[in-house]
């Protein structure tokens, strides 16, 4: 059996221990965290490394059991910082390096072998929400507010969209929300079969720890295999997720992300 893993590396998300037998890790991503607004997780260059890292100790993490990530503050995640944004436009390394986390990100969630579960509530956008929606099961408040806001940034939907929203919740659905950046309630989520569950925001945590407790008392080798092999769907739809992934980070060597993220910080509409 391997030594336990020392979690202390991680500073953007906090990491505890719950559950009877401490086998249920507690990840939350930090809204206080370097680069973050005090109010939303925000996904700077050291919390984008982060969310990406973290499966793979707990995938090697033999004291774990089950996984529970949920956000700080206002809501689940805010996205990148524009800082990590403009960096990434204007600096083909730190392109490079963002692809490479970025599709880490996505593969290291599908194949870590203990199942995670994912607590959703407010804004739920960018990388945080990759894993939201990544996650074995993912639970939202019915008041959380869906958004892949890439199309409105101005790159490809390519971070987690092509590999799980068809999947999830039709081609037709999937190319309406992720064409136009329309955000999604919590509650519709759960109708269109975006996210496992809906509950009242109030009851958001304990449903997650539930679910968490249920997987780590259960049968390690049923879950985890059962995990495995459905995500063999996921995993035959790779080379689409290579592909949107490249066009996104190819669009953000463009000139629509200057745009994208100058209308942001404006707060207007973009002119494309």
């Amino acid at each position: 059996m391997s030594q336990p893993v020392d979690y202390s590396q991680y500073k953007s998300l906090r990491i505890t221990r719950r559950g009877a037998n401490q086998t249920v890790l507690d990840i939350q991503m930090r809204a206080d965290g370097p680069g973050g607004n005090g109010k939303l997780p925000t996904a700077g260059h050291n919390a984008h490394w982060e969310l990406a890292e973290i499966w793979r100790d707990v995938s090697r993490d033999d004291t774990v059991r089950a996984a529970v990530l949920r956000g700080e503050g206002l809501g689940f995640s805010g996205g990148g910082d524009f800082a990590l944004v403009e960096d990434m436009a204007n600096h083909f390394e730190v392109r490079t390096q963002v692809w490479k986390e970025a599709r880490d990100l996505v593969y290291n969630v599908i194949n870590c072998d203990k199942p995670i579960v994912s607590a959703m509530h407010g804004p739920a956008v960018g990388a945080g929400l990759v894993a939201g929606l990544l996650a074995d099961i993912s639970i939202v408040s019915k008041t959380a507010k869906i958004v892949d806001g890439h199309t409105r940034l101005g790159v490809a939907a390519g971070d987690h969209a092509a590999i799980i929203w068809p999947l999830l919740c039709g081609m037709a659905k999937a190319k309406y929300y992720l064409l136009l950046c329309e955000p999604v309630s919590g509650e519709e989520a759960e109708r269109m079969g975006l996210v496992s569950l809906a509950v009242e925001e109030d009851e958001l945590l304990a449903k997650a720890y539930d679910v968490a407790d249920r997987l780590a008392t259960g049968s390690q080798t049923a879950i985890r295999w059962t995990k495995y092999a459905l995500n063999n769907w996921l995993r035959q739809a790779g080379p689409t997720f290579d592909a949107s992934l490249a066009l996104e980070f190819m669009g953000f060597a463009g000139p629509d992300v200057k745009e994208g993220v100058a209308s942001l910080r404006e707060r207007r509409a973009p002119h494309f």
